[in-house]
């Protein structure tokens, strides 16, 4: 006789029985080994980890997205990023540099909005992090045997390639998930069916006896005592759906911890919120003062992206990013077709005489309806983003509450060698554009359009096209720093000047990990949770 869950899929409420709302929390009821502050793409493999031998509390302030069609399916990306609705996924913002920017709210984190890409690091930044070389590729593939897969190659992105190729991005690398110089084929979140598969799964790997999630669990900040110059973290201070105070603390062993894994914005607002960090900022929002740390909150920085469109004739159907260039002259290029993206874009047109292209800037907001692009599914878009950049911003509180998203300053162009590298990267954009593998793409019958557009007269100078990456600056939503390796945290991610609190996520960072970076971030957490797991009970009982 079959029970009520055979013969079906089951719901996540069945594969996850230990995913609650924060309003179910009873306080007082029972201490943690460890409480993990943002269940992101870093925070669920560390609580799936950790939980194989301790009591684990996972904070997540968003929602469950299993059900959500937005987050779900890539045909609905646009969708998904634009959502602003209770359950959605992503949370707007504005820099104060003027770039529309988004961060994730949702159990999963980032891997909940991004555009699925997936590739690792390279081994020079595992080596310079002072990674274990064989626990990073372990730990890697412990994330790739559950959520990620090699994609189905179609024609767009097989043109990307070749085009690649054809604009001297060598060697071709084939299909790896490494980073190499030159162009390669990569792995992905979404499956044969295009259905994301996000951080949230890998707590499916976790011990369901020791995990408790909470969801719309809003971390206000961190329960602190002073034992002499000692500064002890003890638990901390969160809002349920429901408006509700809760405490959650932590056991009286020595080595139970608090980590947040609340990303570039989120980790460095909550230490701040707590008193942690630079002495001026927090007396003029009366935060009491624990400890006076300069570097909480600096160091920002986001890679920034130039996109070109491309018309293409004809359908292209709709893939996430397959394939991506690691170009010498610093920057990444990637693809996406099929997908209407809206904000600054370049746009190459062809006069009546072919050999004659000039660029153009144009806010695809205004774009006609009538446009023939529109006409089909026949949109492409060329991504180049500057890999390494070296200008730095900085994030302010603008009050004493969690629920006031703080100014963000990234400075983009503030150093003149990241606006050298996007001046490399528009020529590189020409390059591929004009080769043969996308001739029979692009659109020849296509005139010049009156559309609003800006035009720069087909010059190719350095200072027209400085000014061309200035007016099409855009993010690729690969931004960190905030709680830097070295200012705010040591190498085992351990806060300065406070006991059993670390920080674990893409906020640690002093440069993007490899041409996309979530790979690292759930590799990160996966990571550190078996290095806390051995450090704590020994390789014996490790895992």
């Amino acid at each position: 006789m079959l029970t009520k869950s055979q013969g079906r899929n089951k719901s996540w409420e069945e594969k996850y029985p230990f995913i609650k709302p924060a309003s179910s929390f009873s306080d007082g009821n029972r201490d943690y080994d460890y409480i993990i502050v943002g269940g992101g793409a870093a925070g669920c493999p560390l609580a799936a980890t950790l939980s194989q031998n301790f009591r684990v509390l996972l904070l997540e302030r968003g929602d469950v997205q299993f059900d959500n069609v937005n987050v779900s399916y890539f045909n609905n990306f646009v969708k998904n990023l634009r959502d602003t609705s209770p359950k959605s996924a992503s949370q707007p913002f504005v820099s104060t540099d003027g770039v529309a920017n988004i961060r994730a709210k949702a159990l999963g984190g980032g891997t909940c909005i991004n555009a699925g890409f997936y590739s690792r690091a390279s081994p020079r930044f595992i080596r310079e992090a002072y990674w274990d070389a064989k626990l990073a590729y372990e730990s890697y593939t412990w994330i790739e045997k559950q959520i990620v897969y090699q994609p189905n190659i179609k024609r767009f992105q097989m043109a990307f390639l070749n085009s690649l190729l054809e604009a001297g991005v060598l060697p071709f690398n084939g299909i790896t998930y490494d980073h190499l110089n030159g162009t390669k084929i990569s792995g992905t979140i979404f499956d044969e069916f295009n259905r994301r598969h996000t951080a949230a799964n890998l707590l499916a790997s976790a011990n369901a006896k020791n995990l408790e999630v909470l969801i719309h669990a809003t971390v206000k900040k961190l329960v602190i005592t002073k034992k002499g110059k000692k500064v002890i973290v003890t638990g901390v201070e969160f809002e349920d759906e429901d408006h509700n105070q809760h405490h959650a603390i932590l056991s009286n062993g020595t080595k139970s911890e608090i980590i947040l894994s609340s990303g570039t914005i989120g980790s460095p607002q909550i230490l701040l919120l707590s008193g942690i960090g630079p002495r001026e900022d927090l007396l003029k929002l009366n935060i009491s003062m624990v400890l006076d740390n300069e570097f909480v909150g600096k160091n920002m920085f986001d890679c920034s992206t130039n996109v070109a469109f491309l018309p293409i004739q004809g359908t292209v159907g709709i893939y996430p990013p397959q394939v991506v260039g690691i170009a010498k002259e610093g920057v990444y290029l990637e693809a996406l077709g099929g997908l209407r993206v809206q904000g600054q874009v370049i746009r190459f047109n062809r006069e009546h005489d072919s050999t004659k292209r000039m660029l153009t800037r144009i806010n695809t907001k205004n774009e006609v309806k009538k446009d023939s692009y529109n006409k089909s599914n026949g949109r492409s878009y060329i991504f180049s983003t500057v890999s390494k950049p070296i200008s730095r911003g900085q994030m302010n509180l603008t009050s004493n509450s969690v629920h006031d998203q703080p100014l963000v300053t990234f400075n983009y162009y503030s150093c003149k060698e990241d606006l050298s590298i996007c001046v490399s990267g528009l020529r590189l954009l020409r390059k591929l554009v004009r080769s043969k593998s996308f001739m029979n793409f692009t659109n020849n019958n296509h005139h010049k359009e009156a559309m609003g557009q800006c035009q720069l007269d087909g010059k190719d100078d350095y200072e027209s096209l400085e000014l061309l990456c200035k007016n099409t600056l855009r993010t690729f939503y690969h931004y960190h720093g905030g709680c830097n390796v070295g200012r705010v945290v040591n190498n085992e991610y351990k806060v300065y000047g406070v006991d059993r609190l670390r920080v674990i996520d893409g906020s640690i960072f002093n440069e993007s990990p490899g041409t996309n970076p979530q790979a690292t971030i759930m590799m990160i957490g996966r990571y550190m949770g078996v290095k806390i797991l051995t450090d704590r009970i020994g390789t014996e009982d490790g895992m």
